[in-house]
């Protein structure tokens, strides 16, 4: 088993194209780690040159103790899983598992050994014999897995594994990876752009932007603490809400006004020497939508945060619904109620606000001021 070391690398293309900038990242051994980002974040480029399909321009890569910058693919340890699965279709599923362990000169008795485990441990012992024109989506991803398993990698490697397949199986292979992960004790790097597989996955997980590492923490700190508006807007579905206004301070306390509406911040945000710095400032204020309400019990609760706004739509997700928002000329938001709530599409509805949560980012740099 191994840990990796990325450090200080770079990936650039003729014509001056970076598609990966001064990537540091110390990835421990037997860790889950998810790369998300929107398309062209060079998270794709950064699992290959891990895996040696992309050369390194610049910089160190160690697997373990040793630098593989010159070592070829098939003598890193390491196992891909692809989009497309990359199935020989000529071949049977035994054959598409055991073919790099043919490549590798392992006795004829070892190979059957090992991918019939790996075919118990998936659930597809039953489809050995098949070819992969017979099988489904889900079927082909686990033989997939299988081929990468038995080689019994070091580091495996999986880039957007799930993308092609239906709503209801990717939430059923996000749970059969995750048990996957925790039988083999081996380290995953998992490149996805579904910021719902990174929270449910990961042990920690890497947002990109433009070929650069944005932030790295376990997903909870990265929901609850993102140290910019990008990663904001990108973890959290729906995404937080952004809003434009002004820190002013009055007689008993400061508040955010927005769209002509005063919000008291809590004493103890109030007070924060990072925000004091801001105060007469505009800045831009971030909420979750979990943290609008429109029952009586938090309007109450929350008086000192209270705005009209007018309910342009209204979706029933089953458990909850959202309820998308104007407020005022330009305001939009989003906020997400318990299925019992009473408010209809076209009504103007109060709202509060739990300023507890707001978070509040610089306008000009886009990072957080604080949570």
């Amino acid at each position: 088993m191994a840990g990796l070391s990325l450090r200080h690398i770079y990936k650039k293309y003729p014509g001056g194209v970076v598609a990966v900038s001064d990537f540091n990242l110390e990835i421990k051994d037997k860790e889950f780690l998810v790369l998300v980002g929107p398309s062209g974040c060079g998270k794709s480029t950064t699992l290959r040159m891990i895996a040696g399909l992309e050369e390194i321009t610049e910089g160190e890569l160690f697997i373990g103790d040793r630098l593989v910058n010159d070592v070829a693919p098939k003598d890193r340890k390491i196992a891909m899983v692809f989009q497309n699965y990359a199935l020989y279709p000529h071949m049977s599923v035994f054959e598409n598992m055991a073919f790099g362990l043919k490549l590798s000169k392992v006795p004829k008795e070892e190979i059957k050994k090992r991918v019939e485990a790996a075919a118990r441990s998936l659930d597809i012992a039953h489809l050995l014999d098949r070819k992969p024109k017979a099988l489904s989506g889900g079927q082909k991803q686990r033989v997939a897995l299988g081929r990468a398993i038995v080689r019994d990698p070091q580091v495996f490697l999986l880039d957007e594994p799930l993308s092609n397949l239906d709503a209801k199986l990717r939430a059923a292979m996000r749970t059969e990876l995750t048990k996957l992960h925790n039988r083999v004790q081996t380290t995953f790097i998992y490149v996805t752009h579904d910021q719902v597989e990174a929270m449910t996955m990961a042990t920690r997980i890497v947002v990109m932007k433009d070929g650069l590492i944005q932030q790295v923490d376990a997903p909870q700190k990265l929901y609850d603490q993102p140290v910019n508006l990008f990663v904001a807007g990108f973890i959290g579905t729906p995404q937080m809400n952004f809003m434009n206004g002004t820190l002013e301070k009055k007689a008993d306390g400061v508040y955010f006004i927005y769209e002509g509406n005063a919000l008291k911040l809590p004493q103890a945000k109030a007070e924060d020497p990072a925000l004091q710095e801001y105060i007469g400032k505009e800045v831009i204020a971030g909420l979750r939508p979990e943290c609008i309400f429109d029952d009586e019990e938090d309007l109450e609760k929350y008086k000192d945060s209270t705005l009209e706004t007018f309910v342009d739509v209204t979706e029933l997700m089953g458990a909850e619904i959202y309820l998308y928002l104007t407020v005022g000329e330009e305001g939009r938001l989003t906020a997400r109620v318990p299925s019992d709530s009473k408010t209809k599409a076209g009504d103007t509805v109060k709202v509060a606000f739990n300023m507890e949560k707001m978070h509040f980012f610089d306008k000009e740099t886009e990072r957080a001021i604080i949570h």
